[in-house]
């Protein structure tokens, strides 16, 4: 007799599963329905409108129903364990729970509203002749905690049969050099010619860890002729500056430019914290009372 009882429970359970399934997967997703309870837990309600926009319109009746089962068993045991948590927490824990809801909330309210104001007044172009005024007058704030290096370099196959010509046109470098080596950079499995950009020292082992073995002959105007099991690889330094030494305007100008708009962010949002202030003691909605 349970088991028949059982199994009519089930029987029961998944028809109403399936017309609920029918109901979100037919109706589509924006008609306007009364709200329908789908399932409740003590005075707590779900209802066919928190659940019609969670299945995708790719869905079929089979995945739309273990989707909307999941969904219902996973809300059911939110709203059990909230339940047990508010009967069984302390009092005082609860109230502080509530005052952290509540800043949250207002951060939350403030935080978006001042990022919308700051993303519509922001100028976001920053003058090189800003960028630069700020770096003469803060320069020495500006250390380098890694070696940069002005760097060109070719990589080649061992057997590559002008080595000598390559080598040479790297190191000397003219006008007529650089045409050469671009023109053949086909034939190179490598190739930097702009040394005019500076690169921090682990970017350029990261490219080519061998070179960690001759690290100490990274040096101003040294040209360098390494191989490994590949290849052989030729690099020129062009200038190096070494760590704690001033950091170029060149390499520091983006976080100079991010330092200045935070800066002008920070002036916005003073500037409307203290109009929206006077504006509302102008209007009388803040008023401060004599104790």
């Amino acid at each position: 007799m349970e088991k028949v009882k059982s199994q009519s429970f089930i029987r029961f359970h998944l028809v109403v599963l399936n017309i609920i399934v029918l109901l979100v997967w037919s109706c589509g997703f924006n008609k306007e329905q009364n709200k329908t309870p789908i399932a409740s837990v003590s005075d707590k309600y779900l209802y066919y409108e928190d659940i019609k926009d969670i299945l995708p319109k790719s869905a079929d009746k089979t995945d739309s129903a273990a989707i909307i089962n999941t969904y219902i068993n996973r809300w059911a045991l939110e709203q059990l364990l909230l339940g047990q948590a508010k009967l069984n927490l302390p009092i005082d824990t609860q109230e502080d729970f509530q005052k952290m809801v509540k800043e949250y909330e207002r951060n939350l309210y403030t935080e978006a509203y001042k990022n919308n104001f700051v993303a519509k007044q922001l100028d976001s172009t920053v003058s090189d002749t800003a960028i630069q005024s700020y770096y003469e007058k803060n320069k020495e704030n500006f250390h380098l905690n890694n070696q940069l290096l002005k760097v060109r370099y070719v990589a080649l196959n061992k057997e590559y049969s002008d080595l000598d010509e390559v080598k040479e046109r790297l190191n000397r470098f003219d006008e007529e050099d650089k045409e050469e080596l671009t023109r053949k950079s086909y034939q190179f499995r490598q190739i930097n010619l702009n040394d005019s950009v500076w690169i921090r020292r682990d970017v350029l082992l990261a490219d080519f860890p061998f070179i960690k073995e001759s690290v100490e002959e990274l040096k101003k105007d040294r040209f360098l002729e390494l191989q490994d099991s590949i290849g052989v690889y030729l690099l020129k330094v062009e200038d190096v500056l070494e760590r704690n030494d001033v950091a170029p305007l060149a390499f520091i100008k983006p976080t100079i430019r991010q330092i200045l708009l935070n800066a002008q962010k920070l002036e916005l949002i003073k500037k409307l914290e203290k109009d929206i202030t006077e504006d509302a003691i102008k209007n009388k909605k803040f008023q401060i009372y004599a104790p």
